[in-house]
């Protein structure tokens, strides 16, 4: 029986990269930065300027291509869908934001495609993809120790920020757990293939998040016990091996994004439409 694949390669990745020696504090404060951008602007320039500079952070981090490209492959579906759903839903959602009609294509009902559609529907999937490059380059250049330090130090409870942590860094864990137990389930015959029917794959799958929820439990029951033994939680704070000190290229960034930020909020608010519409 061929068994199936499953490599986790979204986690932190030591390239080494100008990106990995800056602090987690500036890559959290541009990640956050980054995704407000996105979230108050609906140029299209503006988006696609995003992209271009995330996709070359994407390529400063030195991650290879391989370790991202079926997330990449599969958020560039999921997208191409919702932009679909979007157009049978609200067909003349585009007209609307735009103020005009430019029929391409006549279809019945209200269905007809329109230029202001294509381009509304072309923004709007650009600017969700816009924070994809910028989460990978967050999460391959920063360490989950380094990442909780950064938001103990930015005021978050040390508790949470240590259980952030423990959560990034135990995901691939738990991920090795799922491909052994599903390669356990395979040599005793339980199909998951595609040759499958679709009920049975659901069925077997089940046989398979059984015992990765309970191993993932005794996990963290030992996990747990080991903190409290380290008297874990008796002090108000606590000091972080990992924490990075601040350097000037550190600065020199939080200026620059502070710049850009200041810059994107006023354009948003002196634009007098909601979508930049060229035609």
């Amino acid at each position: 029986m061929k068994t199936n694949k499953i490599k986790f390669g979204i986690s932190y990745a030591n390239t080494g990269s100008p990106l990995h020696a800056l602090n987690g504090i500036t890559k959290f404060i541009l990640f956050m930065a980054w995704v407000t951008m996105v979230l108050i602007t609906f140029d299209i320039r503006v988006i696609s300027l995003l992209i271009m500079v995330g996709l070359y952070l994407l390529r400063l981090s030195r991650v290879p291509f391989s370790a991202y490209k079926p997330l990449l492959i599969g958020t560039s579906t999921v997208l191409l869908l919702n932009a679909l759903f979007m157009f049978l839903i609200a067909p003349q959602q585009g007209m609307e934001y735009m103020g005009s009609q430019t029929v391409l294509f006549s279809l019945p009902g209200n269905y007809s495609i329109t230029s202001e559609t294509l381009f509304y529907l072309v923004t709007v999937t650009l600017k969700y993809f816009s924070m994809f490059p910028i989460a990978l380059v967050f999460v391959f250049t920063t360490h989950p120790t380094e990442f909780s330090a950064s938001l103990n130090r930015l005021g978050v409870p040390y508790r949470i920020a240590y259980a952030v942590s423990l959560t990034l860094r135990y995901l691939p864990e738990v991920t090795k757990d799922f491909i052994n137990i599903m390669h356990a389930q395979q040599a005793r015959g339980v199909d998951i293939s595609k040759n499958a029917p679709v009920f049975t794959r659901i069925k077997n799958v089940a046989k398979i998040l059984g015992p990765l929820i309970f191993s993932s439990l005794d996990r963290a029951d030992v996990i747990a016990n080991a903190m409290t033994l380290r008297g874990f939680g008796r002090n108000n704070k606590r000091t972080w091996y990992s924490l990075k000190p601040m350097r000037k290229a550190d600065y020199l960034t939080l200026l620059t994004i502070g710049a850009i930020l200041t810059l994107g909020v006023l354009n948003r608010y002196q634009s007098e439409q909601l979508f930049w519409y060229p035609f």
